[in-house]
Parts: structure tokens; C-alpha cells; sequence
């Protein structure tokens, strides 16, 4: 036979059986949302956990964006500025009630103590600031949780599998096979990536959360010295 024609035979074979390889490869593959229902009830856990700390993560991101806008602190504090020269400190009150931010329900707290000394005036603004830092940081807490149970309820899983591994072991008796033991590696392995992943994101999601906290109570902070040295000025 030609020794060519039986190297083409060869390379024929070759390229037949990895074309085979290749589509029962393709036919195998698995998708990540497969892999989320092999990993059994505990991914539903964790899916639940990381959806409930990215709603918490938007609210509280919007309501910390709408807590604090520069523009219009400005505009609110040159208002009750010549609301101060002028002596109308019900108008001040007035305006102070129809805005909604932080920095609003310090000064008007601060302008319900005018008569008393400064010192007084200044421990019930910062009184009404505590108050509003514990509403800017409400929920905060539970994306923190989510972020320390995510792998701990991922390594329970892992557990869970491994049992699961191990009674399926028993029960094969000497006739232990691959696919025997594959439902609970598959498991425990699938629930450890899915309770490392929603600790990533949550934690992420805590300090960008914490970050923007820090930046708006400083901001408040800041309105509120302005606001005790506006009290200071001549009228």
C-alpha cells in the first residue's frame, strides 16, 4: 500500500476523532446557570443573600446622593443667611421644613434653640446630626452581614456535597465509580464559588457604602460649623 496514501489515512482518522472530542466537549459544556442548579438548595440561599444586599446597596447609594447635593446646600444656606440678617426666623424655619436633606433638619433643630446660649444650640444640632447619620447608615449593617455569611454558607455547602459525597460511597460498596462520587465534589466545589462571589461583591458594595457615608456626614459637618458661625455674625 502507498505509504502516502496511508499517512492521509492516518491524519483522516486523527481529524475524525477530534472533531468527535470536540462536539461532545461543545454538547458537556457547562453554563454558569447550570451550575447554579447543580449546586442545590444552598445557591438559593445565596442568590436570596446577594439580592437582597444590591437592593439595600442602590437605595441606600440613592438616598446617600440625594442626602447631600453642593449646589443646592449653597443656595439653602445663602437663604437662611439673609433670613438671619433680617431677623425673620420663621421665615428661616419655613424653609428649612419645606427642604429635604440632613443638612436642613440640623439648621431648623439649631433655629428652634435660638434664644438659649450658643453651647446649647450646638449640642442640639449635634444631637439632630447623630439622628441623621443612624438614618443614612440604616440597612448598612445587613450588607456587612451578607458579605461575612456569603462564604460561610458557601463552606456549608462544601460540607453539605462532601456528605452527600461520602453516602454515596457507602452505598456503591466496592463498585466505586467517577460519576458515583461527581454529584456531591460537584456540589461542594459549585457552592464555594458561589459563597466566595456574593462575599466579594457585598463587601465591594459595604465600602463603597461606607465611603459615601463618610463624605456626606463631612459635608454635614461642615454646613453645620458654618451654620454656628452664621450665628455669630453681626445681623
Amino acid at each position: 500500500m502507498n505509504p502516502i496514501l496511508m499517512i492521509q489515512d492516518g491524519m483522516s482518522d486523527m481529524q475524525t476523532a477530534v472533531d468527535s472530542m470536540a462536539t461532545t466537549v461543545d454538547t458537556q459544556r457547562i453554563t454558569l446557570w447550570n451550575m447554579a442548579l447543580n449546586g442545590g438548595w444552598i445557591m438559593l440561599v445565596l442568590a436570596l443573600m446577594l439580592a437582597l444586599a444590591i437592593y439595600i446597596g442602590v437605595e441606600r447609594y440613592l438616598a446617600l446622593r440625594q442626602a447631600v447635593k453642593t449646589d443646592d446646600d449653597d443656595l439653602f444656606m445663602n437663604n437662611i443667611r439673609e433670613y438671619i440678617h433680617k431677623g425673620d426666623v420663621d421665615g428661616a424655619r419655613t424653609l428649612s421644613k419645606q427642604t429635604n436633606t440632613p443638612l436642613a433638619r440640623m439648621v431648623d433643630k439649631g433655629l428652634s434653640r435660638l434664644g438659649r446660649s450658643l453651647s446649647d444650640i450646638q449640642a442640639a444640632i449635634e444631637n439632630e446630626g447623630k439622628l441623621e447619620v443612624a438614618r443614612l447608615e440604616k440597612r448598612v449593617s445587613l450588607v456587612a452581614t451578607v458579605a461575612s455569611l456569603g462564604p460561610m454558607v458557601g463552606f456549608l455547602g462544601t460540607v453539605t456535597g462532601m456528605v452527600t459525597c461520602f453516602q454515596d460511597m457507602s452505598h456503591a460498596g466496592n463498585n466505586i465509580e467517577i460519576a458515583t462520587l461527581a454529584t456531591g465534589m460537584y456540589q461542594a466545589m459549585v457552592t464555594t464559588i458561589g459563597g466566595l462571589i456574593v462575599g466579594i461583591i457585598c463587601y465591594f458594595l459595604y465600602n463603597i457604602l461606607v465611603t459615601r457615608i463618610n463624605k456626606v456626614v463631612l459635608d454635614i459637618e461642615v454646613r453645620a460649623s458654618e451654620f454656628m458661625d452664621l450665628l455669630h455674625e453681626p445681623a
